[in-house]
């Protein structure tokens, strides 16, 4: 029997490839005579940078940039030699793993840091850029990043450049390109399809994540809107409703708008760069996984395109996760569902317990092969 194992992380507890190699260890305590092969993915959001560089036997290269709070850092992002390929996530300068919880601030927050990471790797010769965008702490709608690669942006009477937070658009009226910037083709890779603005927007959805309060929320929708509004007039596009337009707090939006980037699933970047549908074919039987799975894992999560894929080439697919709703259509994605939440068990035990409860449901799914 041939089986592929092809999860996604488990957020604050296991990475992917962690995650995948207990699942395997569990199997093989059963089916001992079993081919695994195991591969990492990820959606767009972190962790995709190590799937891509992982299956195409990337290397890392560091840089100084700025976090979202315009403190220096050492970032890091990886290269594919082969076709002089940058892989990066903006949440390694821009996320919300660099600043602590009561450092919350998408006022100030700011994507410079992004586009610093972008400068290193075009002055490395990069060919194409990947971008992931899962895990922002910002939402300034990729003003920050342009403004690290040469835009500058100024106000409505005085001529005066904006170079502060993200508010200060609201007095937007130009925008002037840098005049030598020559960049290479930039996929953003968008783990959710939101738009820049409106009720599903990056700002009313996810401002508030970020610890935006009413007030706030409402000035950094101006905000954008102000700088889509400019953008429109300026360069004569609008990518305003693009799907992924959202993403990372409109940093979407911001690729689109000033980098000409292409907006794809993360998923499907992933799949492609690592070689998915080839490997589910060779397979008798799928598993994959992640954290949770809910009505979001049917938004081009990771769990969900896998699934999609195995029944397209009539493969059975299973489910390894921390949690799952009872959600029906959901469910039905599967073969079989398998948690690692039990009865009376504390979400902190389920997150301790990830690897050794991954094992056990594991050794439960072999048993009925």
């Amino acid at each position: 029997m041939n089986i592929l194992i092809a999860p996604d992380k488990f957020k604050g507890s296991l990475n992917a490839r962690e995650v995948a190699e207990n699942i395997a260890k569990g199997l093989r305590d059963a089916l001992p005579d079993a081919k695994i092969e195991l591969v990492s993915l990820a959606d767009g959001g972190e962790g995709t940078s190590e799937a891509i560089c992982e299956a195409r036997s990337g290397s890392w290269l560091k840089c100084k940039a700025h976090d979202p709070l315009g403190r220096e850092i050492e970032a890091r992002y990886g290269w594919i030699e082969s076709g002089k390929i940058a892989v990066m996530e903006m949440s390694e300068a821009a996320g919300m793993r660099r600043v602590s919880e009561d450092e919350r601030d998408p006022v100030r927050a700011t994507t410079f840091g992004v586009g610093e990471m972008i400068l290193d790797a075009v002055n490395r010769g990069a060919k194409e850029i990947i971008i992931g965008l899962g895990g922002s702490a910002t939402n300034d709608g990729g003003f920050g990043m342009a403004r690290a690669l040469g835009f500058r942006f100024f106000d409505q009477e005085h001529e005066q450049e904006l170079r502060g937070p993200v508010i200060e658009l609201v007095w937007l009226e130009r925008i002037e390109k840098p005049e030598k910037l020559v960049l290479p083709e930039i996929i953003a890779a968008v783990d959710v399809r939101n738009p820049l603005l409106g009720k599903n927007g990056a700002t009313r959805v996810f401002g508030p994540q970020k610890s935006a309060s009413k007030k706030e929320t409402d000035i950094l929708e101006r905000a954008l809107t102000r700088l889509a509004d400019v953008v429109t007039k300026e360069f004569g596009f609008d990518y305003r409703d693009e799907p992924g337009a959202g993403a990372a707090g409109g940093l979407g939006f911001g690729l689109m708008s000033f980098c000409g980037a292409k907006g794809r699933p993360g998923f499907d970047v992933v799949a492609e760069a690592v070689g998915l549908e080839s490997k589910i074919e060779d397979a008798d039987v799928v598993i994959t996984g992640e954290g949770s799975l809910d009505r979001q894992t049917l938004e081009g999560k990771t769990p969900a395109g896998v699934a999609r894929l195995a029944r397209e080439l009539g493969k059975r697919v299973f489910a390894i996760v921390g949690r799952a709703s009872k959600d029906r259509e959901v469910r039905e994605m599967f073969d079989g569902v398998y948690e690692n939440a039990r009865e009376g068990m504390s979400q902190g035990e389920n997150i301790r317990r990830a690897a050794e409860l991954l094992r056990e449901n594991a050794r439960a799914l072999a048993r009925t092969q």
